[in-house]
């Protein structure tokens, strides 16, 4: 039955906090705990948290900074790589121009070669060209010679080997 009545004064007084004879003591712990929850944020939580907005500020003023110089120094790489590969370019075109004049002077030594050992062979055939038109012309010559002499002894008449020749080489000049 002591739970009863223990239930009972409970239920009869109410909610202790709406209790209007404690009010001026609540108030007092009300503004008591305020005033250190007000000093606790002033002196330890708020200095902490600007604390760490700030190094906050100063890492991304840093990382932006960074990332600025990282920046200009990559353009600088960049310019250096674009010159580095422009230089190449040159030198590239520089090798293969000695390399194509270096080839064309191989060219033109063995063309000149050619040429020379062609007009040797050429000199050296119209040589022979003339040879053989030179024996050509005398076995013409003698064979013209035997054919007139033939001829004029077929007809009837006798022929000398001088006036043979005479005539033969008279008419081949023309």
């Amino acid at each position: 039955m002591a739970t009863e009545t223990h239930g009972a004064e409970e239920a009869a007084g109410g909610l202790p906090q709406l209790d209007f004879s404690t009010f001026s003591n609540q108030i007092f712990w009300l503004v008591v705990t305020l005033v250190v929850i007000y000093l606790i944020l002033t002196r330890v939580a708020l200095p902490r948290i600007s604390a760490v907005l700030a190094e906050r500020q100063g890492t991304i003023t840093n990382d932006i900074a960074a990332a600025e110089e990282l920046k200009l120094r990559a353009q600088e790489a960049e310019a250096a790589y674009e010159k580095a590969l422009a230089d190449a370019r040159s030198e590239a075109q520089k090798i293969a121009a000695e390399a194509r004049a270096e080839i064309q002077a191989d060219l033109d030594v063995a063309l000149a070669k050619a040429d020379a050992e062609i007009a040797a062979r050429a000199s050296e055939s119209e040589a022979r060209i003339a040879e053989i038109r030179d024996g050509a012309m005398d076995a013409v010559k003698e064979v013209a010679r035997d054919t007139a002499k033939e001829i004029v002894a077929a007809l009837g008449g006798k022929a000398d080997a001088r006036t043979v020749t005479a005539a033969v080489n008279a008419r081949i000049k023309e």
